[in-house]
Formats: C-alpha cells, structure tokens, sequence
C-alpha cells in the first residue's frame, strides 16, 4: 500500500495537472530558505562584530567565517522540515483536489481548510519542528547518533503533519488522530520516506508537493481499506462527510 502511494505521488509531482503548482511551490520553499539564510548571516555578523577576539587575530576571523559558511548550511538542512511544513500547508489542498478529481472521481470530494487556518496549522508544526530539530542539532557532533536523531524525529513530525492535513480534508480533528494511531506505522514509515528525502541535496524542495501527494493516496487506501465511505458515482455532487 505504501510504495503503491510513493509511486503514485512521484508519477503526480511532475504531472503535467501539477506543474504550475510545483513551481510555486519550488518558488515559495527556495524564498524562505533565501529568508532564513539571510536571517542567519546577519546574526552572525551580528555576533562577530560584537566580539574582539576577530580583530585581534585576523586568520581567527578567516576561520570563523569559513565555520559560520559551514555552519548555516547545517542549520539550513535542520530548518528545511520546518519550511516544507508551512509550504505544505499552503499548497496542500491544491494538490488535492487535482489527485482527487483525476485519481479519485468516485469518491467524495474533500473540503479544503480555510487559507488562514492552514497557514496557521503550518505555522505551529513549524514552530514544533524548529524545536525539535534544535534539540537535534545539538547532537549533530556525535557520531552515528546525529543523522539517526535527525532522521526519526522528521519521520514522526512529518508523517504526522502531511497525514493530518490530508485527511483533515474528510474528517473532524479527532477522526483524523484516530485513523493516524490506528495506522502509525504506516504513517511513520511514509514519513520515513520524507524524511528521507528532505536529506537529498535539490530533490528536497519537491518535498512540500510530494509529501502532500503521497498522503493524499496514502490516506485514500487506507479509508478505502476500512470501507469507511461508499462509492459514488462521479457525476454526483457529494455533500463533504464531516
């Protein structure tokens, strides 16, 4: 059920139905990193010219430039889940809805989140993510221990943020954490492959739309598995089950 769905949302990512999509979406995703890059920068620069250490030793301030280089891209790479989380829940229902009505005409259509509660949703698994990938990053000198963190924590915030916002579209709040820890192991293994994903160099800003695709057909396979709504015919128009 799984790779059927990964197969199915990387087949939908380069869709011609999703193209204007995905390039605002790689647009949105590379102008926030661009932000939080900018961001960065300046509050190193903030921080080295508040110290005397640099002027003093200027082959010091050479080596601490080449650290901070190293040292945002890191940070980008730990801030990269949290940037997908907002993308996501701004594009999500878009993504939707073209799955949907290609993949899914039978079945009744989903109702989107309202824009600013969307934004919202995003913003506080953003908040979430920042947080815990922090707390990961401070591992990130030890050995064989960093990656894995890394790795298990974004698998669970992701599976659970992507999954949430897909079937969010179908079922009140409590239905959709039902179904998620009925599931969860399904759930952590899709966000195992997010995760995975988010650690692949350019490949990674597909994943707000591949994310969002994957859950779409993820959490329609398991609704249909547990029988959970009828088959309609296409042409009706369905009242939304919540």
């Amino acid at each position: 059920m799984l790779i059927q769905a990964v197969f199915a949302a990387a087949r939908d990512v380069f869709s011609p139905a999703l193209r204007r999509i995905l390039w605002k979406s790689l647009a949105l995703t590379m102008a926030l990193l661009a932000l939080v890059w900018l961001g960065l920068t300046r509050l190193f620069d903030w921080f080295l010219d508040g110290t005397t250490v640099a002027a003093e030793y200027p082959i010091l301030e050479g080596f601490a430039f080449f650290l901070a280089g190293f040292g945002i891209f890191v940070a980008l790479v730990y801030l990269l889940p949290a940037v997908t989380a907002i993308v996501a829940g701004y594009f999500l229902d878009d993504v939707a809805e073209v799955i949907e009505r290609g993949d899914y005409p039978a079945d009744p259509p989903g109702t989107a989140l309202p824009m600013g509660s969307a934004i919202l949703y995003g913003l506080r698994f953003a908040g979430l993510s920042i947080l815990v990938n922090l707390a990961a990053l401070l591992l990130f000198f030890i050995p064989g221990i960093n990656i894995g963190v890394f790795f298990v924590a974004n698998a669970y915030l992701l599976g659970r943020e992507y999954f949430e916002l897909a079937a969010g579209r179908f079922w009140p709040q409590a239905e959709v954490t039902g179904m998620r820890m009925e599931h969860r192991g399904t759930v952590l293994a899709a966000g195992a492959v997010l995760a995975g994903l988010v650690l692949v160099p350019v490949l990674n800003l597909v994943t707000p739309i591949f994310g969002a695709a994957l859950m779409v057909h993820l959490h329609k396979r398991l609704a249909h598995r547990a029988d959970k709504w009828p088959r309609i015919p296409a042409s009706s128009d369905a009242p939304h089950l919540k």
